[in-house]
């Protein structure tokens, strides 16, 4: 987790926190903005960055897109 910036850190921290660690516990933006106490704009770039890496799972659901951190985060 070196190589990650810090609203990285915190975006991972905060899905973990919430149990979105395995595809079961999904979360949206708005939940991990919530807990990460970050502006979703932010959490939306972090999350684009973090599965870009393949460290975040980004699945849609109806009309918006959940999130859960996958084994490699």
């Amino acid at each position: 987790m070196a190589d990650l910036s810090v609203a990285e850190q915190q975006i991972l921290k905060a899905m973990k926190e919430l149990g979105a660690d395995k595809e079961s516990g999904l979360k949206s933006v708005d939940d991990i903005s919530r807990k990460a106490n970050r502006p979703k704009g932010l959490v939306l770039n972090a999350l684009s960055s973090l599965a870009k890496r393949n460290m975040v799972k980004r699945v849609s659901k109806d009309k918006s897109a959940r999130y859960y951190a996958t084994k490699g985060a």
